[in-house]
């Protein structure tokens, strides 16, 4: 049910009622149980909180121990490498001279000290991007666009039912994607223009209850501007922060202008930007160096949950305590492609990569082989593959979320590992309710609520979703080959598995779903939770047999 507040921003934006749904459930969520900010790396034994047990096994287990390090290559938005937090453990190719314009290795990546960035071009960097729904909508659309469907040939009557599929789904998102940006930007502006108004009229820096009641609206304007803070207090308290208010609706605008102006826009083409012959799939030597680009929130977020410097006192810590962090920029605000993902993961096998963490997905995959191929080398070369399962709430035994452990021949990746997110709380609500699952798909679950990490300019952020839980259990994954090198990344990824924590009989809420129970159990292959404590005693174990 709408509350009054909602109903009043609507009313006031001279807009209908239409679908806020969305954004009261986010607002309501804003109001959840205050957790440790390091919460993911503590016990469930002695911290009763649901973390990956970092910290324990680092004070028990793991004390006095030799290491080596471990390199992680973090495919996504692109990593904040000078933040206060990462500079230290952010891994350099030391046989590169930086900024000489010179590929000194040989790799044919040109100053690639950091890492690099497979969405950027001479001259500038993408940062929005389309939908792979909107790219196969283009790419069928001039096929079939102006053919009759009664003379459609026999042979390309399936493409064409896809096409019709496309074309329904990418028409019904543009539509939705338009109306909610609209109605979500008249509102922001409609609720600034009165907020603004009423802090020059009353000369303060903040409007409060008290001062608004003591406003006599006198003209159009301060009657426009009073109604509209009202109903923010009316709804929220005397004591709600309308800045605050705000900045969650900018949230929300900038949310749907991505999908509305860039993610189903048929027009936008970002390879301008890049420059690559975007068709040839064996193409690898495209992109700039700048492992940062235009918004690395995501990817800095990402790097942070694995291998934040744990001996500085400062800010946050990470899971692992010997990691280097190889940046890899391939995830545009949209969706990124199969090309610079393909392009991505051999970049990082090539250059020493022992784990790499994906924190994306997305429902299609048209040049799906050519990042089987590359998921192939990297099994071939003993690399660890690991996951996010996407914030759907879908069942991905049912669902397509690419990239993918089958190939296209339905053989699986022995070296990979799907994660879904879980709370910090062994409840009902154990399972993000964002968190997609799947008894044949997903791993297992990994902390990915409300996860405190680094973002860009030495700040921090609380943020969710299966892109921190991924990253949650490829930090424990490193701490297993940092400590037990002999292993291969097969017998990792079986370590992390086998070794999670049960919760026999725990029902929780299936995601997706207002009051559906499930056993926890049936959501993912292991039916647990990614524990380091627990793998590095079943390491222990595995290692002693390895060398026997």
């Amino acid at each position: 049910m709408i509350n009054k507040f909602w109903m009043g921003l609507v009313l006031i934006s001279g807009l209908s009622v239409g679908n806020v749904l969305a954004f009261q459930d986010a607002a309501a969520a804003q109001d959840s149980t205050k957790v440790p900010k390091d919460w993911f790396l503590r016990d469930p034994e002695t911290d009763k909180l649901q973390g990956v047990s970092a910290d324990r096994v680092y004070n028990t287990l793991l004390k006095g121990k030799p290491s080596r390090t471990v390199i992680v290559a973090v495919i996504d938005s692109g990593v904040d490498v000078f933040h206060e937090d990462l500079k230290d453990v952010i891994w350099i190719n030391e046989d590169e001279i930086p900024d000489n314009g010179i590929d000194d290795d040989k790799n044919g990546y040109v100053d690639d000290v950091y890492g690099w960035n497979f969405i950027g071009g001479k001259e500038d960097n993408v940062n929005e991007d389309t939908y792979e729904l909107t790219r196969e909508y283009v790419r069928l659309k001039a096929k079939y666009e102006s053919i009759d469907e009664k003379k459609v040939p026999k042979k390309s009557q399936t493409e064409y039912a896809y096409y019709k599929d496309i074309k329904s789904k990418f028409e019904k998102r543009a539509e939705e994607a338009t109306q909610q940006y609209n109605m979500y930007n008249t509102i922001y502006t409609n609720i600034t223009f009165g907020n603004d108004t009423l802090k020059q009229i009353l000369k303060v820096d903040k409007i409060t209850a008290g001062v608004l009641d003591t406003l006599k609206a006198s003209t159009p304007v301060l009657a426009f501007s009073k109604n509209a803070i009202s109903i923010i207090f009316q709804n929220f308290g005397p004591d709600v922060d309308v800045d605050e208010v705000l900045e969650d609706l900018k949230g929300a605008v900038d949310y749907y202008r991505v999908q509305a102006l860039f993610g189903y826009n048929e027009e936008f083409d970002s390879r301008q930007i890049v420059g690559d012959n975007y068709n040839d799939l064996n193409e690898k030597y495209y992109g700039n160096n700048d492992v940062k680009g235009p918004d690395a929130e995501h990817g800095t977020h990402v790097a942070g949950i694995i291998a934040a410097n744990r001996k500085n006192d400062i800010g946050m810590r990470g899971i692992a305590d010997n990691v280097k962090i190889m940046a890899v920029r391939a995830v545009p605000n949209g969706d990124e492609r199969d090309k610079d993902v393909a392009n991505a993961i051999r970049y990082a096998v090539d250059n020493g990569a022992h784990i790499i963490n994906m924190s994306f997905g997305k429902s299609y995959s048209p040049q799906k082989e050519v990042v089987d191929k590359a998921v192939k080398y990297a099994e071939s070369k003993g690399v660890l593959l690991v996951h996010a399962a996407g914030n759907d709430g879908d069942d991905i035994d049912k669902k397509n979320n690419f990239p993918t452990r089958v190939y296209n021949d339905g053989k699986e990746a022995k070296t990979w590992i799907e994660v879904g997110a879980s709370s910090y709380g062994a409840d009902e609500s154990f399972v993000a309710s964002f968190s997609n699952y799947g008894k044949k798909s997903v791993d297992l679950f990994s902390p990915g609520v409300e996860i405190y990490s680094t973002i860009p300019d030495n700040q921090y952020k609380d943020n969710q979703g299966t892109s921190m839980a991924s990253p949650a259990a490829a930090g424990v994954a490193a701490i297993i080959m940092s400590y037990f090198p002999d292993l291969t990344a097969a017998q990792v990824r079986e370590i992390l598995t086998q070794s999670t924590r049960k919760f026999d009989g725990l029902e929780v809420t299936r995601p997706g779903s207002k009051d559906e129970k499930v056993e926890f159990s049936k959501l993912s292959r292991s039916g647990g939770l990614v524990n380091a404590y627990e793998a590095v005693k079943l390491a222990m174990t595995m290692s002693k047999a390895v060398e026997k």
